[in-house]
């Protein structure tokens, strides 16, 4: 195992770089598991969308975007770097939002999800791991946050 050298940590942060790798530790776990529902979802919801176009379009097309956010959320956590961190956490908190979002809608306004999606009823379907993927996707980030650049503006680009 190499060693952990605290100049390098402290150059890195210098740089504007994140606290640690994106896809390293705990963020390898999220990287498989972002993967994997963004396999699921995309299979599921293209054939739902294709067997059953109009049995329940709204359900089966955000389940369509909840894989496309999957998917960025996957390869930003891969790429990493400053940018990849601030599009990993615009996607991780669509993710969320979109998770509580159709999970209500979908307890309120059944005739809308006749069928199970990933985001219905709080990912129910899928073991309410798509409720708890973001939560943890967020904690990952809150961890591995860049240190502000010293001199530049704060924006994500810079």
């Amino acid at each position: 195992m190499p060693e952990h050298d605290p100049t390098a940590t402290a150059a890195a942060r210098a740089a504007g770089r994140p606290r640690e790798e994106l896809s390293s530790g705990w963020g390898r776990a999220l990287v498989f598991t972002y993967g994997v529902f963004a396999v699921a979802a995309t299979g599921r919801s293209a054939v739902q969308l294709s067997m059953y176009p109009d049995r329940a379009p709204l359900a089966y097309s955000l389940s369509l975007l909840a894989a496309v956010i999957y998917l960025v959320a996957t390869t930003c956590l891969l790429v990493g770097g400053r940018r990849g961190w601030w599009l990993a956490l615009v996607a991780v908190g669509i993710e969320l939002v979109g998770v509580l979002s159709v999970g209500m809608l979908s307890y309120v306004a059944t005739d809308l999800f006749p069928d199970k999606t990933v985001w219905s009823h709080f990912g129910q379907g899928y073991g309410f791991l798509p409720l708890l993927l973001p939560l943890a996707g967020l904690a990952w980030l809150w961890h591995t946050r860049p240190e502000p650049r010293q001199g530049r503006g704060t924006r994500p680009g810079d």
